[in-house]
């Protein structure tokens, strides 16, 4: 189908869900709806989906009502996920001539690239996404950085350049983004937006490290933009053709009644993981939340977690992304990790270890063995090209009083065999 950038919308107050599980043989959902003057989207299900569809979410099941968010500025269950995140909402604002953006809206122009396996169409009867085009390739890096800066600054971007950024490709987040052909896969690049630190470097740094400390994260790479670098970040919803359904934390957990926090994920992995699998999956939340306090990521949100649907219908724990250290110290993360709530502590950390299927022996000798290995983060962070002055800035958190004296402890312990 034809880019339809440039195509006039007549804002209309319902939409359809596609499944596109198989791209080649999309499959209607059900229809979408203003709800809450605009301010929310409703869903019902469509009758072929209700024989022989499944529940999007926990509080979407399968019966033929009306589902309505008990919020406002949503939509509801697993379709707030298919909405596009605050760089996707700058993009879609910038970039498309509409006399009306409800969320409606931005969902039907986060287009077809957009995270997880749902899709948005005018019609019932064709799923005829709103954009669709050759994704850009690895060539196209630097002009699509130009792009980037320009949007950032405020000024105007040709229509032959706008094609180079998505609006739909994450889950979350407010750093600019697009995606990249690389090798014939889908890959999400994120952009600097001149700070003066090399942020996309520093999470390749950081994403590699957690791999290093039995983290299981998305595969990153550091690209050479102008004087700094973006990072590429492999699409881990995509598995040759076919696409997954992807369920933040936030929905998942919110779909459940659960508070927002990394016991309440783990416990949840209990229901909802294969039955061989779920051990590992607790294990690996365990390590991810241990991980994240000791490298100060203090913007580990539940949207910066996800839940991969599988054939079967069980779910798995996406890997690790969004991992890079905040640089503020704050000292809480931002979901709850324990029995004194955000607080970054690796006390905090034990205290609940038995919700991750973890006695407490086991579980110190996990915070050893990473805390000993976040100890040499310097070294690693140089050997990816880190610059001097950027560690020193990193330095000032991540060896600050509150996390080092952590980190020693346990590191020492380990050393020691204790």
């Amino acid at each position: 189908m034809a880019d339809k950038m440039t195509d006039k919308y007549v804002p209309q107050d319902r939409l359809f869900l596609w499944w596109l599980g198989d791209p080649a043989q999309p499959r209607l959902v059900g229809e979408l709806g203003q709800a809450a003057g605009g301010r929310a989207v409703s869903l019902r299900y469509a009758p072929g989906w209700l024989q022989a569809g499944f529940a999007l979410s926990e509080d979407l099941p399968l019966v033929d009502e009306l589902f309505v968010p008990r919020e406002k500025d949503c939509a509801v269950g697993a379709v707030d996920d298919a909405r596009p995140d605050r760089w996707g909402e700058r993009i879609i604002r910038k970039f498309e001539a509409s006399p009306r953006l409800s969320i409606l809206e931005f969902l039907l122009f986060a287009g077809d690239d957009r995270y997880g396996a749902l899709g948005v169409s005018q019609g019932g009867d064709t799923y005829a996404p709103w954009r669709r085009g050759p994704m850009p390739t690895l060539d196209s890096l630097q002009e699509m950085a130009a792009v980037v800066r320009k949007v950032l600054a405020n000024e105007a971007v040709p229509e032959l350049q706008r094609r180079l950024v998505r609006p739909g490709a994450s889950l979350g987040g407010a750093r600019p983004k697009s995606l990249l052909d690389i090798d014939g896969e889908p890959w999400l690049v994120k952009f600097s937006e001149g700070e003066d630190i090399d942020t996309p470097l520093i999470e390749h740094a950081t994403m590699t490290l957690a791999r290093s400390c039995g983290v299981e994260v998305a595969q990153t790479q550091a690209l050479p933009v102008g004087a700094g670098h973006a990072v590429a970040v492999r699409r881990f919803d995509r598995v040759g053709q076919a696409r997954l359904h992807a369920v933040s934390a936030h929905v998942a957990l919110r779909a459940a009644g659960e508070a927002l926090g990394y016991p309440q994920l783990a416990q949840l992995l209990r229901r909802v993981a294969p039955a061989d699998a779920i051990r590992s999956q607790q294990e690996q939340l365990f390590r991810r939340m241990v991980f994240n306090i000791l490298m100060d990521n203090t913007d580990d949100h539940e949207k910066n977690h996800a839940l991969l649907r599988q054939a079967d219908g069980h779910y798995r724990l996406s890997p690790a992304f969004d991992v890079v250290p905040s640089a503020q110290g704050l000292g809480y993360q931002a979901i709850g990790v324990g029995n004194e709530g955000t607080e970054s502590t690796l006390v905090n950390a034990l205290s609940q270890a038995r919700q991750f299927g973890l006695k407490t022996d086991a579980a110190r000798a996990i915070i050893q063995k990473i805390a000993s290995r976040v100890s040499g983060w310097k070294k690693h962070f140089k050997a990816k090209g880190v610059a001097g002055q950027d560690i020193a800035l990193l330095a000032q958190y991540i060896d600050g009083d509150k996390l080092r004296h952590q980190r020693d402890e346990f590191a020492a312990r380990h050393a020691g065999g204790a």
